[in-house]
């Protein structure tokens, strides 16, 4: 006796969840969740068209179901099917619809301002392009510059060089014409003095024999 009281258990265990299985009202009408397996039990709620019950037991005329908000009760089985019925299919079919739709339009948005973040890109590509092609012109010019710089720079230091060279020799030249000329007019300073000198000397000597003659 309690080996088939075990193995009842066991059977009640074990075919639970397989007849836990989700039905939905067909749609033919709304019909009542009852307290127990016929129409002379109390109702306990009525399921409208394409309510999804949970099967707990399945029956040929009675099924026990239970509700989503945990309410257990009996509906007649030739209304449960297997088949999502039309009215919800169509309700699951324009809600995703309008799912696609908004990603749709989700996606348009976006496509327009992946195009604008585009078209800004391809302007200041542009933009960059000319800069660097200004840039490249003028580091040319720049480098062309250099170069005639650098040459400028070399004829500046080797005429400078030439300069203090001349300017060396010119002054060397000037001191020698410097001590030329004095001496030169240190020779005509003597000079004249001694024709002074010579001058002085015949005069005086000429008066002396004057100063004879008259003595005589």
């Amino acid at each position: 006796m309690k080996g088939l009281c075990i193995i009842g258990m066991c059977l009640i265990l074990f075919s639970t969840p397989v007849l836990a299985e989700s039905k939905y009202i067909s749609d033919d009408m709304k019909i009542t969740l009852r307290t127990g397996p016929g129409n002379d039990r109390k109702i306990i709620s009525m399921l409208g068209v394409g309510k999804k019950v949970e099967v707990l037991e399945l029956g040929d005329e009675w099924t026990l179901v239970r509700l989503d908000n945990g309410k257990e009760g009996w509906v007649i089985s030739r209304f449960l099917t297997d088949e999502i019925p039309s009215d919800i299919e169509l309700k699951i079919l324009k809600s995703k619809h309008e799912d696609l739709m908004a990603d749709a339009l989700k996606m348009k948005a976006e496509n327009s301002l992946l195009k604008a973040e585009n078209k800004k890109l391809n302007t200041e590509f542009t933009v960059t392009t000319k800069k660097l092609q200004k840039t490249s012109k003028d580091y040319e010019a720049l480098e062309r510059d250099s170069k005639e710089f650098l040459k400028l720079q070399s004829k500046f230091k080797e005429s400078s060089s030439k300069l203090a060279e001349q300017t060396k020799k010119a002054e060397k030249f000037e001191d020698e014409l410097t001590k030329l000329l004095w001496n030169q007019n240190i020779k005509w300073f003597l000079s004249g003095a001694g024709v002074l000198i010579l001058g002085f000397i015949i005069g005086f000597s000429t008066k002396r024999q004057r100063r004879r003659s008259s003595l005589l």
